[in-house]
């Protein structure tokens, strides 16, 4: 049973974290005391449940005994308890309405993790950490850092937060365009992480693409007709509709090359260009309907021969200019090969080695070994294969890579 308890415990944090310590800072006001007593009624968890045996509801377990644990701090430090509405009864009447507007906890604390005084990046990699329950060594692997410089950028956030007394309470609405590009990168990272996790023995974390699909929802009702929230939001449903397709029934890795298009979900589809027409119309693309437009061309092509890599090479392009990021170079670099021929882009890869954070990426490398293989290069595509299954942090990206290097042996004479 301990082991059992134990994994229910971690399943249960992962998946709930959000959800319970957003609550708990609404009602506390306070992320340190919020993580602290989370983290406490986690341990007690794993202290009780082995005997008595898991609650009915879990979360709302955690939830509970987190909450008596910070009444009790507070009441230790000789300060006022506060109800339920503590925060919101500092703000002033119009931002409490504005507050109530977003009646999600999750998307609330998305926005106050994202304020202007912490440096960008802080912005995300603590909203990551504390809204998602992505672990230090997952945002590291996301933003290609070290993990120690991960941490040290989280530990300068709270310490920001606490010594200029960074109140967590929802910026008025005239505020909220000023994070809205934070916010929006912090649901594209978390799909990105369901949709391909960065490392472990799963390629796919429903948990975070459902989380990520809900908050672009939620993020698109609330700020209606906004066409890069309703790009994000077109994007993750292209992409969400191949989830099915994507494994294979035995848990390999399938390619879009080689996926069953029967099995992706057209509603999701539908959906998604629906938004993504709406979002063109405004006439103003920014880089997510960019990405929805690329994703669009994959979902209308009735097979991947039909892919029409041209204008994929053509928006990858336009996209450059919004994101110039080595792993959208090294997209556009692929789509330009796929368009133009496997010459073009591995002359391109070559050039790509000299950026440091593509020369130890597994991506770089696949890419260069699908491109021998598409040349006849069994050799160095053997070997490009093996460089990139040494650098891929996740296990079925690496089985990928593996069984595509058994492919490319050359044959015994």
């Amino acid at each position: 049973m301990a082991g059992d308890a134990i994994g229910a415990v971690e399943r249960v944090f992962r998946q709930e974290k959000g959800r319970v310590l957003a609550g708990l800072v609404r009602r506390f006001g306070d992320l340190g005391l919020a993580e602290d007593v989370l983290q406490e009624a986690c341990r007690k968890a794993l202290e009780c449940w082995p005997q008595a045996g898991m609650p009915d509801n879990p979360a709302a377990w955690l939830t509970s005994v987190a909450r008596h644990a910070a009444l009790d701090h507070v009441r230790r430090a000789g300060k006022n308890v506060p109800d339920g509405d503590a925060v919101l009864a500092r703000l002033p009447a119009a931002t409490a309405e504005e507050t109530h507007a977003i009646a999600d906890d999750r998307l609330r604390l998305l926005f106050i993790c994202c304020h202007p005084a912490l440096a960008p990046e802080a912005q995300v990699a603590l909203a990551l950490r504390t809204l998602c329950g992505l672990s230090t060594a997952e945002i590291a692997r996301a933003f290609a850092l070290p993990e120690a410089t991960l941490s040290q950028r989280l530990l300068r956030a709270r310490r920001k937060i606490a010594e200029a007394r960074i109140p967590f309470e929802l910026p008025p609405a005239q505020d909220w365009p000023q994070r809205l590009a934070q916010v929006l990168h912090v649901i594209y990272l978390v799909f990105s992480e369901g949709y391909c996790a960065s490392g472990g023995d799963a390629l796919l974390r429903a948990d975070l693409c459902a989380e990520a699909l809900r908050l672009g929802r939620l993020l698109d009702s609330l700020l209606p007709g906004q066409p890069e929230v309703q790009g994000l939001l077109a994007l993750l449903l292209l992409q969400a509709s191949r989830g099915a397709a994507r494994l294979s029934p035995e848990g390999h890795l399938l390619t879009l090359e080689e996926q069953d298009r029967r099995l992706w979900q057209g509603a999701l589809i539908a959906e998604g260009l629906a938004l993504l027409e709406r979002a063109l119309g405004a006439r103003a693309p920014g880089p997510y309907q960019l990405q929805a437009a690329i994703a669009a061309l994959h979902a209308r092509a009735a097979t991947a021969d039909q892919t029409d890599w041209r204008q994929i090479h053509v928006l990858y392009g336009a996209l450059l200019r919004h994101k110039p990021e080595p792993l959208i170079l090294l997209n556009a670099v692929i789509a330009c090969a796929m368009a133009h021929g496997a010459g073009h882009g591995l002359a391109w890869l070559d050039r790509l080695e000299a950026v440091p954070s593509l020369a130890q990426s597994h991506y770089l490398h696949a890419a260069r070994a699908d491109l021998l293989r598409r040349q006849g290069d069994r050799a160095a595509a053997h070997q490009a294969y093996a460089r990139a299954a040494s650098l891929a942090s996740n296990a079925v990206e690496r089985q990928y890579l593996l069984r595509r290097q058994g492919e490319m042996r050359l044959p015994l004479v």
